[in-house]
């Protein structure tokens, strides 16, 4: 069975409540629900893990060298200031892709520059919740 590990960062467990109108309504749990139900439909056993700390982040993708075929990567603030999660990505090897539920590229400046973006295989941006159902589906190749 596959195993997929989504990584979101700081704030994201304040969905819901931070900036409704840039990150909707949906709560974190309502994000996981969503994972989780689409990785049973795809029969792929699913991880997600939500921390505001960049060191905890960067040990949660070194403890899935060898664990996980692939990792969904919301590094929020930390996309645009982060070396250490992006030279973790490239360490372990591991296929990823970058979600952003807001369209950051119509964001402020700083909010369009990635640290991990050369280190991934796609970027999603703009799609909300939808963004993490695609590259679950895009990690499974189960389209």
């Amino acid at each position: 069975m596959q195993k997929i590990l989504v990584l979101n960062g700081p704030n994201l467990n304040m969905l819901g409540i931070r900036e409704p109108e840039i990150y909707g309504t949906g709560t974190y749990r309502d994000l996981v629900s969503l994972i989780e139900q689409e990785a049973a439909l795809l029969g792929v056993s699913v991880e997600c893990f939500q921390s505001n700390h960049e060191g905890a982040l960067v040990d949660k993708i070194q403890e899935a060298y060898g664990n996980v075929d692939g990792i969904i990567l919301n590094p929020a603030a930390y996309t645009h200031t982060s070396l250490a999660i992006a030279d973790a990505i490239k360490a372990v090897g591991i296929p990823t892709v970058e979600v952003h539920l807001s369209d950051v590229s119509k964001r402020e400046s700083y909010r369009q520059i990635s640290y991990v973006r050369d280190c991934c295989q796609k970027t999603i941006i703009g799609k909300g919740f939808a963004g993490y159902i695609e590259a679950l589906h895009d990690l499974t190749e189960k389209h």
